[in-house]
């Protein structure tokens, strides 16, 4: 049963072992974690993006973000972001969606099931209208799976298409 949990402490571990493996940017979701120990993840990196979703002390242009993972069964499969709301630069820049799916596990639907979970708990989250989600134009599985959970094409440049969900 897939199942989509917020950042925690009791799934250390696996959430370790899932962010350490991720590139420092894959399909432009970026991750400066690679590569970090057991105990930096624990001490520092967990309590640290635990924070974002409620900041204190952040510069005035830091929005606030929420992480989750996607689980099937006792199996992490991916990482899903949610910033709360976007500033002028996200708009056109990450937008509220960032998401990730184990490599080993892509092609088998993940990716749209849990973006239609994430886009769930993002409807209560997210001010705006719409949903921002940006995808590299050579990632069309990302692509499809914002198209198939109602997302639509905004813009596009060089190198990005720009969609919007509406909530």
């Amino acid at each position: 049963m897939l199942e989509l949990r917020k950042m925690n402490y009791e799934d250390l571990i696996e959430q370790w072992k899932y962010v350490t493996v991720l590139p420092t940017d894959e399909n432009g979701l970026t991750n400066q974690y690679e590569g970090v120990s057991l105990e930096e993840y624990r001490d520092r990196v967990l309590p640290e993006l635990m924070m974002h979703e409620k900041p204190v002390n952040m510069p005035d242009w830091f929005v606030p973000e929420t992480y989750y993972y996607l689980w099937d069964g006792d199996i992490l499969v991916g990482e899903y972001r949610i910033r709360h709301h976007l500033t002028e630069a996200l708009k056109t820049g990450g937008g509220h969606i960032g998401y990730s799916i184990k490599r080993e596990l892509r092609g088998q639907g993940y990716g749209t099931m849990g973006l239609a979970m994430t886009v769930e708990l993002a409807r209560g989250i997210v001010p705006e209208e719409e949903l921002y989600l940006r995808v590299q134009k050579g990632n069309l599985p990302s692509l499809h799976a914002i198209l198939n959970n109602g997302g639509y094409l905004a813009a596009e440049d060089d190198t990005h298409f720009f969609l919007r969900i509406k909530k």
